[in-house]
């Protein structure tokens, strides 16, 4: 029997970024999803991993920071996860991040990212997990990608079915 199971590990303080992921079971081995929230809900970064080490939370992190429509955040809010402090370190020596960016490792600050969640495993839980690791990537960013423009982060868009199709496009890198 193949299980799949969303677990919450991590926390979001209220005007601060706040990071997260959601862990997946694909045939015995964990994988994890990776989300970075803002202060009013919006999606910043996803990213699916194999591991959730310092080297993935790192990874994470750069790659939230490079986007474009990203701030530099005052906080960042973590879980108890030990690999965090050390990658937020590594991107602070790299000069990735500014010296005076706080990292918070606290519990129960967690209402929005929570909810963010929702829709995620709402979507993903009927599925009975993934078969692969390219096939789960794919889709979680699909959904990611119609959260966002549910949200109305997406503001290239104009309500118009065509935008919608080619932001999608350029989420998945297909050339039109």
């Amino acid at each position: 029997m193949r299980e799949r199971t969303a677990v919450k590990v991590a926390r979001f303080v209220p005007g601060r970024e706040g990071k997260s992921n959601l862990s997946f079971l694909f045939n015995g081995k964990w994988k994890y999803f990776y989300r970075a929230v803002d202060s009013n809900g919006d999606t910043i970064d996803f990213m699916l991993s194999a591991k959730r080490n310092r080297k993935a939370a790192k990874r994470f992190f750069k790659k939230a920071l490079s986007s474009d429509h990203n701030q530099i955040p005052r906080v960042i809010t973590v879980d108890k996860n030990p690999a965090y402090p050390p990658a937020i370190n590594e991107l602070k020596n790299d000069k990735i991040l500014p010296q005076n960016v706080g990292i918070r490792q606290i519990k129960y600050l967690n209402n929005i990212i929570e909810q963010d969640h929702r829709s995620t495993k709402r979507i993903v839980n009927p599925m009975l997990g993934f078969q692969s690791f390219q096939s789960a990537n794919k889709t979680l960013k699909g959904i990611e990608a119609m959260n966002m423009i549910k949200k109305g982060q997406v503001g290239v868009l104009n309500r118009c079915v065509l935008s919608e199709v080619n932001f999608i496009n350029k989420l998945f890198g297909i050339a039109v």
